[in-house]
């Protein structure tokens, strides 16, 4: 990344976490991923259940591996070899866990948060159950409007993330969503966090670097 770009990016991620802030989340913004990582390893006590939601992002920063290692019990449900009931298990562990791990697939200039689930259990997650919240987002994810946050979500999350999971819809072919109505569709629940809900405590890193879808 150019010096530029750098220091635009640094701009605009600081313009929403002071955004996100009036909207009452915690949020912070640090240049690189790999402060980010620290600063997150070190907000988590080591005794602590950590949920991991299905993310790109998560994935990319090797959380999962890190807080394994120090004897964190963490509830992965996209751990290779689990069973379906398994899977559906550990997400309603998720919901209930000490800190909750995920990404978010757009945020909004003005400090709202746009996401697309096909379960729910992400998003249900990130509303309410963990005490604590951690969402970590490049300003890659950033946007001017719902309608942009709409249009990052079906241009570019979804048929990501449907290709990263070998989902066999249409996305994956056309390079963008195509409203599919098969079982497999990953596009269910669509949510916006306008404010942070008063129950819950959500903290938001913002990164000056691309991350995730």
């Amino acid at each position: 990344m150019s010096e530029q770009r750098k220091a635009n990016q640094e701009k605009l991620g600081r313009k929403v976490v002071d955004a996100l802030q009036k909207n009452r989340f915690n949020a912070v913004f640090y240049n690189t991923a790999q402060e980010t990582v620290e600063q997150i390893i070190s907000t988590i006590p080591s005794n602590a259940t950590v949920g991991i939601a299905g993310s790109w992002t998560i994935q990319q920063l090797q959380l999962v591996e890190m807080l394994e290692g120090r004897g964190n019990m963490v509830f992965c449900h996209h751990k290779p070899g689990l069973t379906p009931e398994e899977i559906l298990e550990t997400r309603r562990k998720q919901l209930t866990c000490d800190v909750f791990l995920t990404s978010t697939n757009a945020i909004i200039e003005d400090g709202r948060l746009v996401n697309t689930d096909a379960t729910g259990n992400r998003v249900a997650a990130m509303i309410f159950g963990p005490k604590k919240v951690i969402v970590i987002a490049g300003t890659n994810k950033i946007v001017k409007s719902l309608e942009e946050a709409e249009e990052r979500i079906r241009m570019t999350a979804a048929p990501l993330n449907n290709k990263r999971l070998n989902r066999p819809n249409p996305c994956v072919h056309t390079g963008q969503c195509m409203d599919c109505q098969g079982p497999t569709r990953l596009c269910n629940i669509t949510t916006v966090l306008h404010k942070r809900p008063p129950a819950s405590d959500i903290h938001i890193f913002m990164v000056g670097e691309e991350l995730g879808f």
